[in-house]
């Protein structure tokens, strides 16, 4: 990212920092959260803020994204839209009657449904562009919608701001599972069942049973949700036409309902024992979808994070401890644990993840008593962190797992790892030597 481009954003920061941290200082902080963490430049923008206890009320946490950019239950949305379609309807609210307004808004990247729900003086007509500052978005049946409340401002702009209309309920886009994006409109896409199972939810006050489960492709896995029942059964091959993508922190996951098309084909498919071995990803692929489930990843160990080695757990919810306090529980005696949380960077990007007990002890060569013995000796927690650091810094390893996204950015829960090459100092060098050519 170049500094001038940071220009503005960060004495946008200042503003809401006051004297807290200098523009220097602000401006290594955006840098670190957008470059290394990977978040996008509002998130990282709000991110700072609320770290460093700026004020959120002289700060703007709306901004101007694409539609398809848009996540469900965000509470200040900016953007600018064509009006696709305007509908007004009287309906009885709290015993009152009132208008809304309820149709369509699409941008280049798709379209999503909208209502208006304070509508005095407001005039939408079919085919104007307008920007829109401080709607809220909610999801139905796996959907975005936009909403416009009491702190919405609605203006006209010139058509020229909008390029060519990506119709998501026109013909689907036909994508490999790997391709899946949030917000894609419609999508077609083919894949074998590796799992299904039905639960029971509720849906507008009434009982509705759904189908979740995963299915795979050559290119990669994806979560599933069916809230129509398409007889769907561990091992069948779908073709499903008119599905939608939302996330779930990050992870992309595919929706379809009664209006989707759903058919089962016979024909040569990898078996479900082929599908369930991950292929290698690469970070960049994962930072572009927002997250990814069961995927594999191969990069230098850069960095080992506070928080790593010896820590103590609450014995009732799991929560790690800070000086014997437990958020939930308060002063409990904790339960000894090992972990490493850390910085993993393969080149094209960078991820946080987090490895639990068992395999810290494979990686960095040690145990849970011994762990304790050293911190014993040393009278200080701090020395396990400093031997998995030694151990462990700057080697190449093999991680798999899901990789979500947060306030923070993305992060993966380890399931499996290992060191990822025979001659390490060899690889880690020439990893290094990439990762410095596409800095």
């Amino acid at each position: 990212m170049q500094i001038e481009n940071l220009a503005p954003h960060v004495q946008e920061i200042a503003r809401a920092l006051g004297d807290k941290l200098s523009e220097d200082e602000i401006a290594e902080e955006l840098k670190k959260y957008v470059d290394v963490y990977r978040l996008s430049i509002p998130k990282a923008k709000e991110t700072i803020v609320k770290r460093y206890g700026g004020e959120m009320k002289d700060f703007s946490v709306g901004f101007q994204r694409k539609l398809a950019e848009i996540r469900p239950n965000e509470p200040n949305v900016d953007f600018v839209a064509k009006v696709l379609s305007a509908n007004d309807k009287e309906i009885t609210s709290k015993g009152e009657k009132k208008r809304i307004i309820y149709g369509f808004v699409g941008d280049e990247s798709t379209t999503l449904p909208y209502t208006a729900w304070e509508t005095e003086g407001l005039q939408l007509s079919k085919g104007e562009v307008i920007s829109v500052k401080g709607a809220y978005s909610r999801e139905y049946q796996g959907r975005v919608q936009i909403n416009f409340g009491n702190r919405v401002t609605i203006k006209k702009e010139d058509e020229s701001t909008i390029g060519e209309i990506q119709v998501a309920d026109g013909p689907p886009k036909i994508v490999t599972i790997n391709d899946l994006r949030e917000g894609m409109g419609y999508v077609q896409t083919k894949g074998r069942v590796l799992s299904v199972e039905d639960r029971d939810v509720m849906v507008k006050g009434e009982p509705k049973k759904i189908f979740s489960g995963v299915i795979a492709d050559e290119t990669g896995k994806v979560q599933f949700t069916a809230w129509s029942d398409f007889k769907v059964k561990q091992g069948d091959i779908l073709r499903i036409s008119k599905g939608t993508v939302k996330g779930w922190r990050g992870i992309p996951q595919l929706n379809f309902d009664d209006r989707a098309e759903v058919t089962k084909v016979k024909e040569k498919f990898p078996t479900i024992e082929e599908l369930q071995k991950t292929g290698m990803s690469m970070i960049s692929d994962i930072v572009s979808k927002g997250g990814a489930a069961d995927v594999t990843i191969k990069g230098a160990l850069i960095e080992v994070r506070d928080g790593s080695g010896l820590i103590m757990r609450c014995p009732e919810c799991k929560r790690a401890l800070q000086k014997s306090m437990c958020k939930v529980h308060g002063r409990v005696d904790g339960v000894p644990d090992l972990r490493i949380k850390a910085i993993v960077d393969d080149g094209s990007g960078a991820v946080s993840v987090v490895i639990g007990r068992e395999l810290t002890e494979s990686l960095a060569d040690t145990t849970l008593d011994e762990s304790m013995e050293k911190a014993k000796q040393a009278m200080n927690f701090d020395v396990v962190k400093d031997i998995i650091e030694e151990r462990l810094m700057l080697k190449v390893v093999t991680l798999s797992g899901n990789v979500t996204s947060d306030d923070y950015g993305l992060s993966m829960i380890v399931r499996d790892a290992r060191f990822g090459f025979d001659d390490v100092k060899q690889e880690v060098e020439k990893l290094l030597i990439d990762l410095e050519e596409n800095r």
